[in-house]
Parts: C-alpha cells; sequence; structure tokens
C-alpha cells in the first residue's frame, strides 16, 4: 500500500536527516591542512543555509518559530553544527507529527527576506525544502571532493535499497 503524502514527507525527512549525519561526516574527512581553506568554509556556511532556510520555512509555517537571523550565514564552525542540526530536526520533527492530508493544502502566504509576497500550499514548500537539501548537499559534496575529503554518499538510493546475496529465484 502506498503511503499517504504526509507520510511521504515524514518518510523524506528522515532520509534527509540522515544524509545530512552522512555530510557532516565528510567534513570531518577533509585534511586538517584544507580546513582554513575557501571552499572548506564555503562548505560549512552551506551546512549553515541548510539549518537556515529549514527554520525559515517552519517559521513562516509556524511564526511561533524562531526566524533565523540570516538564511546565508557566514562564518559558521564546524564545531557548531551538529547541535545546530538535532534542534533544527527536533523541531521538524514535531511538525511532521502533526502533519496531515489537510494543513498540505493550506495554502501558505508568506513575505520573502527582499519583502516580496507570495503564496502556495504548503505541499509545495514541502517539496521545495526536499529538493533544496538534494541541490546544496551536491555542492558540498564537490566542495569536500576539492579539499581532499571524500564526499558523502547521500542520495536517496543509497539510504532505500537492499543488497541481496543472490538474485530471487
Amino acid at each position: 500500500m502506498l503511503p499517504t503524502l504526509s507520510e511521504q514527507y515524514r518518510r523524506w525527512f528522515q532520509f534527509e536527516k540522515d544524509a545530512h549525519r552522512q555530510v557532516l561526516a565528510s567534513l570531518d574527512t577533509v585534511p586538517e591542512a584544507n580546513r582554513g581553506s575557501e571552499p572548506y568554509q564555503k562548505a560549512l556556511n552551506l551546512m549553515g543555509h541548510l539549518v537556515a532556510a529549514r527554520r525559515m520555512w517552519l517559521h513562516r509555517f509556524e511564526p511561533s518559530h524562531e526566524r533565523p537571523a540570516a538564511i546565508f550565514p557566514t562564518g559558521v564552525e564546524r564545531a557548531e553544527l551538529p547541535a545546530a542540526f538535532e534542534s533544527m530536526e527536533r523541531d521538524w520533527d514535531d511538525y511532521f507529527a502533526r502533519l496531515t492530508e489537510d494543513e498540505l493544502e493550506r495554502v501558505l502566504v508568506y513575505q520573502t527576506s527582499e519583502g516580496d509576497w507570495y503564496s502556495q500550499p504548503i505541499v509545495d514548500s514541502l517539496t521545495q525544502l526536499y529538493g533544496h537539501s538534494h541541490y546544496h548537499r551536491g555542492q558540498i559534496a564537490s566542495l569536500v571532493r576539492a579539499c581532499g575529503g571524500e564526499p558523502a554518499k547521500s542520495d536517496f538510493i543509497f539510504w532505500v535499497r537492499k543488497k541481496l546475496d543472490s538474485p530471487p529465484a
């Protein structure tokens, strides 16, 4: 039986959490001598952006959540990222625990940091967030490789596929 759309978004978020853990671990594969480089800092800043973007959307969905100070933070430090992700993910876990099919249809009206007003259904915003993380994890993988590290294998297929000992009969 296929999952409901709200169940699918919860599942994708679980994948995303695991993928982010792998990307954080990949940052540690960069040789110490390269951790002061511009590409490494850019990778850290992009990780910070993933947290900030998730926080911004949660604030838009539920204004009681704090709005991030910057959507594109700079000077992000590696040591601060695990706690930032864990805190953001707890808030999203709470949101997803309450997510219903009706909530997915709710039309969100919000103002961007540029001052423009937009509207779209929550379902479209969640789809954007899912793709947004893929996009930036790919950028981070390129930066990690450029710094001499080993990029994370964070594609969805690596998370879902099951290795078989032999082909089915």
